[in-house]
């Protein structure tokens, strides 16, 4: 994988070129110390991935982000002295396109620093397993969107079970689109779980299988203790992750993670021409988990719908993502099936209407 760092700081570059050198197969693409510079370099060799400052001269990394993204879009991890303390740059940076943050990692051999340098690792690894390119798909002469069907996709946790029954009970049989959830349960109660959603639905409920595309009509639930996510040719796919409970605020500590597969959609599903056949759900839960991967979704042109307060058996996780303006709606448990119906009639509509095929829709 080729990285490029960009950091105003001679001792932070040199310790992320050890880090990443550290890992065969890892190479370092070039190296910028600002903002300005990391846009012209990337314009002329665009990297697998670059690690990005937040606080630099001449232009600071929000402003890098936003100019790359723009430009030249490539996946940016911001890497920076403290996400803490710059919480509020780090999230104007994820809005801009950056996937994630994480600490600049300890010098030292204590247990400290060789943990905060095994998170950044482990974060580059997630990015790369998400990033994987669609040379096999595109060498076949077919383009991924084109077979993509629309997508729902519903986040859950305390009290989620009867609330995704009651959502996905009204939707009929030849809905059209595929639903995948994410409910917060041990992979020893998944295949229960699904089998029992399946008892009070429409629609068949599977548990999502390694490798295997989703199709319309059909509801898929992750089915490890490893997370969900979509890689670049549309399937399925699980992968662990690092413990972040240290930085809860961008990648909760549970198992599976909305925000995890939240985030893999923002960036591989293809969003078709009528923007009602994306849609993604935040339902009760206990915790922030699915808000930011919900806000990544809004800013990729998705419906985001948040459950309310007085629905909800725990208001934390719709209240997270109410705050953080992921939702382009907040909606009573009740209307949220209906809401999701009358999207995709109205998607389906527009689209015979037109006959368009399905596309890519780039992330703004």
């Amino acid at each position: 994988m080729r990285i490029a760092i960009v950091n105003d700081q001679a001792v932070a570059r040199e310790s992320l070129r050890r880090i990443i050198l550290s890992v065969p197969g890892h190479e370092i693409a070039w190296v910028a110390n600002d903002g300005h510079e990391a846009v012209k370099k990337n314009a002329e060799d665009t990297p697998d991935l670059i690690l990005m400052d937040l606080i630099m001269p001449v232009m600071d990394g929000v402003e890098a982000t936003h100019r790359i993204m723009s430009e030249s879009p490539c996946p940016i991890l911001v890497v920076t002295a403290t996400v803490r303390n710059n919480a509020a740059k780090v999230f104007e940076a994820m809005g801009c396109g950056a996937l994630d943050a994480v600490t600049i990692p300890l010098m030292g051999d204590d247990v400290e620093s060789q943990r905060s340098r095994y998170v950044l690792l482990r974060k580059i690894h997630i990015i790369a397993k998400l990033r994987r390119t669609s040379d096999n798909a595109s060498g076949s002469g077919r383009r991924p969107a084109e077979s993509a069907p629309p997508l729902v996709v519903i986040g859950a946790s305390t009290g989620g079970p009867r609330a995704l029954a009651e959502v996905v009970s009204i939707l009929p049989a030849n809905l059209g689109a595929a639903i995948v959830i994410i409910q917060h349960v041990d992979e020893k109660f998944s295949a229960g779980f699904a089998n029992w959603l399946g008892s009070q639905v429409n629609l068949p409920v599977l548990l999502a299988p390694e490798g295997e595309r989703p199709k319309a009509n059909t509801v898929y639930v992750a089915g490890t203790n490893d997370h969900l996510i979509f890689t670049a040719e549309l399937t399925f796919s699980y992968i662990p992750e690092a413990d972040n409970r240290e930085h809860s605020q961008i990648a909760p500590y549970v198992r599976p993670s909305v925000d995890v597969f939240f985030k893999s959609v923002a960036m591989h599903w293809p969003s078709t021409c009528f923007i009602r056949g994306c849609i993604a759900v935040l339902l009760t839960g206990m915790g922030r988990d699915g808000a930011k991967g919900l806000e990544a979704l809004r800013k990729a042109g998705w419906h985001t719908i948040a459950q309310d307060e007085s629905s909800s058996v725990v208001y934390g996780m719709p209240k997270a993502a109410k705050e953080l303006g992921a939702a382009t709606e907040v909606l009573p448990l009740g209307n949220i099936g209906p809401t999701i119906l009358r999207m995709l009639k109205s998607e389906c509509k527009m689209r015979n209407q037109s006959n368009t095929k399905y596309g890519v829709r780039n992330a703004e």
